[in-house]
């Protein structure tokens, strides 16, 4: 191949990765936003990845191409967890702490997903295999209640059987999952992260979230799922 056939070509593939990328500046509605120090804290050594937006760990989903409508109905994410033990099993949780508002979390730790019995070296690939306790729910978050913290936890099983109680079953929100933790003698996490969104149909000229806002009213169809 010439010179100039590979410079052409140089340029082609460049012009395609600006396309991919989208070459945006932080003040885009695609840039992907950090979440605030506050809350990158709570970033450690986990993985979440959606179609179309990638690893969305510490980040807020971007307010462009539908995205905060799309990932309510989304499949559950590749979730990776690159520090996983390979002869070790885990346990994946998610839950929404912000339920149905961060200003007034009166359901909070609304419980989205709950996998047991996953193995280290099937995590270090992002393949959720194991006991589907309670199964992924997108994220729902209610209109006009700002933004909502997803956050994902993963905790070392060593060997436990782990079930959740009947009243547990009955219901995803107002999970007391310090109870939970507790009644398993799980210690610490082992990886955790965390994103934010919003209802897509919130106005787009809102703030990212910076502590927090003031609380609406909702009915209970509002709040069915956050």
């Amino acid at each position: 191949m010439g010179w100039t056939m590979r410079l052409v070509t140089a340029a082609l593939l460049l012009g395609l990765m600006m396309v991919v990328t989208g070459d945006k500046d932080e003040n885009s509605p695609c840039a992907h936003e950090t979440l605030l120090d506050e809350d990158t804290l709570f970033c450690q050594g986990l993985e979440v990845f959606y179609p179309e937006l990638g690893n969305i760990g510490c980040k807020v989903v971007p307010d462009c191409n539908n995205y905060r409508q799309k990932i309510t109905s989304w499949m559950e994410p590749i979730v990776k967890f690159p520090g996983a033990v390979d002869g070790a099993t885990y346990i994946l949780v998610m839950v929404d702490p912000d339920a149905p508002s961060r200003a007034e979390p009166r359901q909070r730790f609304w419980r989205h997903w709950l996998v047991t019995d996953i193995k280290g070296a099937d995590l270090k690939k992002g393949k959720i295999q194991g006991q589907e306790l309670s199964a992924y729910q997108a994220p729902s978050p209610p209109a006009h209640s700002g933004f909502h913290r997803y956050q994902f936890f993963v905790y070392l099983q060593e060997g436990k059987v782990i079930s959740l109680l009947p009243k547990e079953n009955e219901t995803r929100s107002s999970w007391r999952m310090d109870r939970f933790l507790n009644r398993f003698h799980l210690g610490e996490p082992e990886a955790s992260t965390q994103f934010m969104t919003q209802n897509y149909q919130d106005s787009p000229t809102l703030q990212a979230p910076r502590g927090r806002a003031s609380e609406p009213k909702h009915n209970q169809a509002e709040i069915a799922a956050c």
